[in-house]
């Protein structure tokens, strides 16, 4: 049987906070969980344009780039960055949205490439075992 730690400690994680929100408690929060979880956790900090998440995700060689946003911009950001890691090569990432989504946006969010949306009061560990489940294998 295999340990899901020895799993997850290969799998490398990216937490982005795009565009001009100020808030990345609940991101920190969720890169703290990953780690503790097992998985390479990449936290990029506030602010970042989407060309500084793209460039990140390629530098690290990231698995998943997961993407923290309360702003409302997410209809924009959410898929400049899945364009930009895609169109540099990186297929296969996995895409994850978290933040404030309204539910009518979902369906847009995931047409434009991301995998999954979390929204306020999901729990960490269905965010653990979501990444468990659907990160690539490299």
């Amino acid at each position: 049987m295999t340990n899901p730690i020895s799993k997850r400690n290969k799998i490398r994680v990216l937490i982005a906070k795009p565009g001009l929100d100020g808030h990345d408690r609940g991101a920190k929060v969720i890169a703290r969980a990953l780690r503790d979880a097992g998985f390479e956790v990449i936290y990029t900090g506030l602010h970042q344009t989407p060309e500084m998440i793209v460039q990140a995700a390629i530098q690290e060689d990231v698995h998943v780039v997961g993407l923290s946003i309360l702003s409302g911009a997410h209809n924009a950001l959410v898929p400049e960055v899945i364009n930009g890691v895609r169109g540099a090569g990186l297929v296969d990432t996995l895409f994850l949205v978290g933040g404030i989504i309204p539910d009518e946006d979902f369906e847009g969010l995931k047409k434009a490439g991301s995998h999954m949306v979390f929204t306020p009061g999901t729990s960490l560990e269905e965010i653990i075992n979501y990444i468990d489940k659907h990160a690539p294998q490299r």
